[in-house]
């Protein structure tokens, strides 16, 4: 469209959501193969894909919202619904997590020797890495609180400064909870508790690296000069997304580590 009459976005056809799908299915089989033939060739060409996909179909939203003028405010605020639903989405899948947990944490089987944690499980403790950890991203919540209202005071020196700031803690975060399984005196296949807590506070990981990431683009999209103090949903969403990752940890924190052993 050459002339719009109308305050919308009509999105151009794209090849990325096909070659997004291609690229999970390629992970999703590959981290079978991996698991069951030791053979990481195709988990490591899903992986590859995922990253090129990734980065051109962000590419075109950002020349889409920045350059092509596309993201008005009506547009802007159907962005905003769809990031408040991705997120209640994201709700229900940790929900699952804690489901899993208290499901059996509550009523421990005869299985596990009838108690919490299991016989023969000897849990972290949740005042040294953990205790740790989660100052690390309450202070992240701070961190880009503080560069989100420097953006919208027009002040770009504080705000980069803030998520640069956050970007650090966030990597910080991750190299610690690697630390912290590389010493976890069980496995995933250490009974439910095992694979309860792997898989929450592995998929917690995995959502904070996905949100470095988010923090990342945003960093070189503000030295870039894409944000105005009015313009800058792509930086909100990734607030949010923190946050939420914020709130999930401190569950998992209460839950897990603290109740949980």
């Amino acid at each position: 469209m050459t002339h719009h009459t109308h305050p919308y976005h009509m999105v151009n056809p794209s090849p990325w959501p096909l070659s997004a799908a291609m690229a999970a299915f390629l992970m999703t089989s590959g981290l079978v193969m991996w698991f069951h033939f030791n053979a990481p060739l195709v988990i490591g060409m899903g992986i590859v894909s995922t990253l090129l996909t990734a980065f051109q179909w962000w590419r075109d939203i950002v020349r889409e919202g920045t350059f092509l003028g596309e993201h008005t405010k009506p547009v802007q605020t159907s962005l905003r619904c769809g990031m408040v639903l991705f997120i209640i989405s994201e709700v229900f899948f940790f929900a699952g997590f804690f489901w899993a947990f208290y499901h059996s944490s509550l009523a421990p089987s005869p299985d596990i020797g009838g108690q919490w944690p299991p016989v023969g499980i000897f849990p972290l403790n949740p005042f040294s890495v953990p205790l740790l950890n989660t100052a690390v991203l309450l202070a992240s919540g701070v961190s880009i609180t503080w560069s989100h209202h420097a953006l919208m005071a027009g002040n770009r020196v504080e705000s980069t400064h803030g998520l640069t700031l956050t970007i650090l803690l966030g990597a910080y975060f991750t190299f610690l909870q690697a630390m912290e399984y590389m010493e976890a005196p069980f496995t995933i296949a250490d009974a439910t508790y095992g694979s309860t807590f792997f898989v929450a506070t592995g998929f917690h990981g995995l959502h904070v690296m996905i949100g470095t990431t988010f923090l990342i683009t945003c960093l070189m999209r503000h030295i870039k000069f894409h944000f105005t103090t009015q313009h800058h949903f792509g930086f909100e969403a990734a607030a949010w997304y923190w946050h939420f990752v914020d709130v999930i940890w401190l569950l998992l924190y209460i839950s897990i580590y603290w109740w949980g052993s």
